[in-house]
């Protein structure tokens, strides 16, 4: 069957073209901008590309068309498919007819901490012996893919509540039917389509009711939205992980590098990895906890974590220039701001840290988390934001308590150009974006290194 997906390039549709196709079908695509390092995966799976989305493209008429939550009416192609009336469906719901039924599906689910814990759960499935599939909002830098179609039962997916299609407005969680359900954390965000805390919580509701009485509830302990959730019904076991008695991680260093797994009280094993930070100990945790559901005992999910080698953007260091070091990080909500902060000062302890952010994601560019923003980055020693084009709140304003160690900017040439001239070695420059940032990584670095 030939099926083409409008808006292939994110993560999520780039992935599941690489399922599809590992299902036997032929798969093309089209996204407005296509852009790495989805394109580039796509392209070494040699699935063809079109830039842009001129109706030209559905001519021969495929067989299915997908089409991403990104377009909605008014959209060139998606008008054509429905004037021509070709058959169309949402990502998840072909994904769930397609790839996950049949499977043993692990959900991760939660505001925080999705991508990181997915990716960690799977490379434990990955170390245990097991050839997982799996589907994640990023890219786990051991197993190198976002997607992997897998020959076990066992499916990773990363269950994320945003809304699933111009034509279907449920969370994309719900096509998914896990066996095993994550929820690790829940606050409001997405206010784009989201009126308030209380209809995420209806969703998450929904997510709930699909997981069967045989299957497990993962969720940390003390969390008062995930405790709200759970009291609103609940037909499942549900395992509470994060402090005694229920399984924990005791920290052996400051930082969060070294720890000791604990369960009622009794140690069970010790953990070095590559990942810092109180909310990391709680996604290896939930993971652990995940595997152990599928048979993977707590030993050996132990083992691998301490080679778990991390996820590209999640405070991923991406180079360093006379003793000048660069870290990349998804961070855009004020919640995942401060933890990430948090981790990275625990890593380098008293050496400056430079926070240089871009308030892209459409919950922030509306204000919402304005007055928590300052705030999430009071452990920065310097900050460094740009005011996006066409946002109607001033950036300035909302960061003003900072005072003079925060900046403000209108373009990524000025904020390169002020980083270039002020930092010296010993600085560690954190960005932070949800998206590409105008390459600002690169030509960073770049401009470290003398080069034009």
């Amino acid at each position: 069957m030939h099926i083409h997906i409008l808006g292939i390039c994110g993560t999520f549709m780039g992935g599941l073209a690489q399922l599809l196709q590992a299902r036997g079908h032929r798969v093309t695509g089209a996204d407005a901008n296509v852009y790495p390092p989805m394109s580039d995966q796509l392209r070494e799976a040699g699935i063809p590309l079109t830039e842009g989305f001129d109706p030209a493209q559905l001519e021969p008429a495929p067989d299915l068309v997908i089409i991403g939550n990104a377009l909605s009416r008014g959209n060139p192609a998606v008008e054509a498919a429905l004037d021509r009336g070709l058959p169309y469906v949402s990502g998840p719901e072909v994904l769930a007819r397609e790839v996950l039924a049949g499977r043993w599906v692990l959900a991760v689910s939660g505001t925080h901490g999705k991508t990181t814990t997915a990716s960690i759960l799977a490379w434990i499935l990955d170390q245990a012996g097991l050839d997982p599939g799996y589907l994640i909002g990023g890219v786990p830098l051991g197993l190198g893919r976002s997607a992997r179609l897998g020959s076990d039962p066992f499916f990773v997916i990363e269950a994320d509540e945003y809304d699933t299609a111009f034509f279907d407005k449920r969370s994309k969680f719900v096509h998914y039917r896990p066996r095993t359900l994550i929820v690790n954390n829940i606050e409001f965000d997405h206010a784009d389509i989201f009126p308030d805390l209380e209809a995420i919580l209806r969703q998450f509701h929904h997510l709930i009711r699909t997981v069967p009485g045989t299957g497990r509830i993962i969720v940390p302990a003390g969390d008062v939205n995930v405790d709200r959730l759970l009291a609103m019904g609940c037909w499942t076991p549900v395992e509470r992980v994060g402090h005694a008695p229920a399984l924990r991680a005791v920290p052996l260093a400051a930082d969060g590098s070294a720890f000791r797994v604990e369960e009622h009280g009794a140690p069970v094993a010790e953990v070095r990895w590559s990942l810092v930070g109180d909310h990391n100990l709680a996604n290896g945790l939930a993971a652990k906890a995940a595997a152990r559901h599928t048979g993977v005992p707590l030993t050996l999910g132990a083992e691998a974590l301490g080679t778990f080698p991390g996820v590209k953007r999640r405070l991923e260091q991406v180079g360093e220039v006379r003793g000048i070091r660069v870290y990349d990080d998804f961070a855009h909500h004020p919640t995942a701001i401060a933890t990430t902060l948090a981790g990275l000062r625990r890593r380098v302890g008293d050496r400056p840290i430079v926070a240089v952010i871009e308030p892209r994601s459409n919950t922030m560019r509306m204000g919402v988390h304005r007055d928590r923003l300052a705030p999430s980055l009071a452990a920065a020693d310097r900050v460094l934001a740009l005011q996006p084009e066409g946002q109607d709140w001033s950036l300035a304003e909302a960061l003003a308590s900072l005072g003079p160690k925060a900046e403000v900017f209108d373009s990524v040439a000025a904020i390169v150009a002020r980083l270039a001239a002020t930092l010296v070695p010993g600085d560690e420059v954190l960005i932070m974006s949800n998206g590409a940032f105008g390459g600002i990584h690169r030509r960073l670095l770049e401009a470290l290194d003398g080069r034009p």
